[in-house]
């Protein structure tokens, strides 16, 4: 079975366009064989970058990354709507270079590259954001939970969303040892999470 965190080059290509309306705006997703949620924006993603844009507006010269940012929904959404600078980080080469012509058909202020979790990443962000991969395994996902204190600005908020039956309550137990976490949304057992470090 072909994961959307692995890398398989000889998976045949079938590129499909995903229209999506939020907030007046009306964007265009480019998507293919291999990557998360090829045919559909995914119902989290959505709730979470709705919840987001609920709370931050503008965020004219603010800098915010989006890790495992699969063909770049989340990113150029909140690029768009709130003009923050967007960087965007995946391991998987496919989606990235999906991003990279999704960044160029939505005419917006992002850069994409390729990092595994935090690897390649050299700056420091006021939020970061991420629905994160949970097949690729809970070892996986707290490691872009808990790292993310290491490339956010102070004050900066990490934001994030895990279902009821994938551990979102103990994902939150189990960070509130290093942020203050605050449930800010909730819908079809879907937790939407903003952490602050402590």
């Amino acid at each position: 079975m072909e994961h959307y965190f692995t890398n398989n080059p000889d998976l045949k290509s079938e590129i499909r366009e995903i229209p999506y309306t939020i907030n007046n705006y009306s964007f265009k997703f480019l998507s293919d064989n291999g990557v998360f949620s090829k045919n559909k924006i995914d119902y989290a993603s959505s709730f979470l970058v709705n919840v987001f844009l609920d709370n931050h507006n503008d965020l004219e010269e603010k800098k915010v990354l989006d890790v495992g940012c699969g063909y770049g929904f989340l990113g150029i959404i909140i690029s768009k709507i709130t003009k923050a600078y967007v960087e965007m980080i995946d391991v998987n080469k496919r989606a990235l270079h999906l991003c990279e012509r999704n960044i160029k058909l939505n005419n917006v202020n992002c850069i994409t590259y390729l990092s595994d979790c935090y690897e390649n990443v050299k700056n420091k962000y006021e939020y970061i954001i991420t629905n994160p991969p949970i097949r690729a395994g809970k070892k996986v996902v707290n490691s872009i939970l808990l790292d993310a204190r290491n490339y956010l600005e102070e004050n900066g908020e990490l934001w994030f969303i895990i279902h009821k039956d994938q551990g979102a309550k103990s994902t939150k137990n189990y960070l509130e040892k290093y942020y203050n976490v605050d449930v800010v949304g909730k819908s079809k057992g879907f937790y939407c999470f903003r952490a602050k470090i402590c």
